[in-house]
C-alpha cells in the first residue's frame, strides 16, 4: 500500500479474527476488510454500537494487538510499529489513576513512560493543565476530582509529549453536559492546533458536536464514511418543512392530498407543517395548493436528518 503523507490513519481490507477453544477451532471476525483514510488535522469519530470492532480497531492502531489480514498505517509508518507509538497520545476507555497523585504528579509519572525528561513534562504540564481546565487543581489529590475532571487529566496526559495524533476511546462517557462541552472545546483547539483526532464513542450526539468526518462500522464492517453533512444531507428522502401564514382550517384545505402531513399550530394565524415529498413536481403541487388556499409560505427548507437517523437506519438495513 502506498502511503499518503496527507492521511494520518490509513487501512485497507484490515482483519482481525479471533480464535478460542479447544485447538483453537471457534472463532469470531471482529473486524471484516476494514478500509478507512483519516485526513491530517482532523477530528474523526469511529461510530457503532457495542460489540461493532471499535476497540478492536483502536487496539489494532496502537499495536496492542495484531491483524490477521490487511494493511495499516499510522503516520506512514506500518501500525503498531515503534515510529508510529512514539507520535499518538492515548486515553483509554475507564482509565485509571492512582488515587494518592495530584495532577501534577500524575503528569509526571505518564510523562516518564513516555520518555519525557522530569524537567521538559515540568515546563509543559502549566500549559497542559490551563488548556484542559484543571489550573488551580493540580495539587489536589485526584481522589476528589469529579468524572469529567478526571477525563480532562486523562488528556492532558495523552498530549503531554506533543503528540501528531490523539486516540480517545469513549472520552465524554459518563460525564456531565458540562463536563462534555469543556472536552469538546479541548479537542477543537486540539484540532485548531494541528493535532489529528480519532474519537471512539457510541454517543452520537457528540460525535456529531465536534466531529469532521465519520466512519459507522457495525458487526466488523464499514456501513459508511464521510463528513457529517455528508451523512446527513440525504435531500430525497428528507421531509420538507414549511412555516405558514394562515389559518388551520386553510393549512389543512391545502394539505388535503397529503394525509400524512403534521400540521402544529404556532399561532392561531400560523402552522409548522413537516411532510415527505421525494420528487419536486410534488414540492410544487403543495406550493400551488397553497396559493390556492390563500395561505403564504414563510419559510420552507428540507430537514436535514440527524445523525442517529442515519446510523440507526444503516444498523437497521445492515441487520436485514
Amino acid at each position: 500500500m502506498s502511503v499518503d503523507s496527507s492521511l494520518v490513519i490509513e487501512s485497507q481490507n484490515l482483519s482481525k479474527i479471533y480464535r478460542s477453544g479447544l485447538l483453537r477451532r471457534k472463532s469470531f471476525q471482529a473486524l471484516k476488510n476494514v478500509s478507512l483514510q483519516v485526513p491530517a488535522g482532523s477530528i474523526y469519530g469511529l461510530l457503532g454500537p457495542n460489540g461493532a470492532g471499535k476497540t478492536t480497531l483502536i487496539k489494532i492502531l496502537l499495536g496492542i494487538i495484531s491483524r490477521t489480514s490487511g494493511v495499516a498505517t499510522v503516520l506512514g509508518s506500518p501500525a503498531g510499529s515503534m515510529a508510529a507509538r512514539r507520535e499518538i497520545g492515548y486515553l483509554p476507555e475507564n482509565h485509571r489513576l492512582p488515587r494518592h497523585l495530584t495532577a501534577t504528579t500524575a503528569l509526571e509519572y505518564y510523562g516518564s513512560l513516555s520518555g519525557m525528561s522530569l524537567s521538559a513534562i515540568r515546563a509543559a504540564s502549566p500549559r497542559l493543565l490551563e488548556t484542559v481546565g484543571l489550573r488551580g487543581r493540580e495539587r489536589e489529590r485526584v481522589s476528589g476530582y469529579s468524572k469529567g475532571m478526571l477525563q480532562r487529566l486523562g488528556l492532558a496526559q495523552a498530549m503531554l509529549h506533543r503528540p501528531r495524533l490523539i486516540v480517545l476511546d469513549e472520552p465524554t462517557d459518563g460525564v456531565d453536559p458540562v463536563g462534555r462541552r469543556e472536552i469538546r472545546e479541548v479537542l477543537k483547539q486540539l484540532a485548531s492546533q494541528g493535532h489529528t483526532v480519532f474519537l471512539n464513542s457510541h454517543l452520537l450526539q457528540e460525535i456529531e458536536l465536534v466531529c469532521d468526518r465519520v466512519a459507522i462500522l457495525n458487526r466488523g464492517s464499514v456501513l459508511k464514511t464521510g463528513s457529517v453533512q455528508e451523512l446527513t444531507r440525504t435531500l430525497s428522502d428528507a421531509p420538507m418543512q414549511f412555516q405558514l401564514l394562515g389559518s388551520r382550517e386553510s393549512v389543512e384545505r391545502a394539505f388535503q392530498k397529503w394525509p400524512a402531513a403534521a400540521i402544529r399550530d404556532v399561532t392561531s394565524e400560523a402552522c409548522e407543517v413537516e411532510v415527505r415529498a421525494t420528487q419536486q413536481t410534488e414540492i410544487d403541487q403543495m406550493l400551488d395548493a397553497l396559493r390556492a388556499a390563500q395561505v403564504s409560505v414563510f419559510r420552507m427548507a428540507r430537514r436535514e436528518r440527524t445523525l442517529e437517523e442515519v446510523f440507526m437506519d444503516l444498523v437497521e438495513e445492515a441487520a436485514r
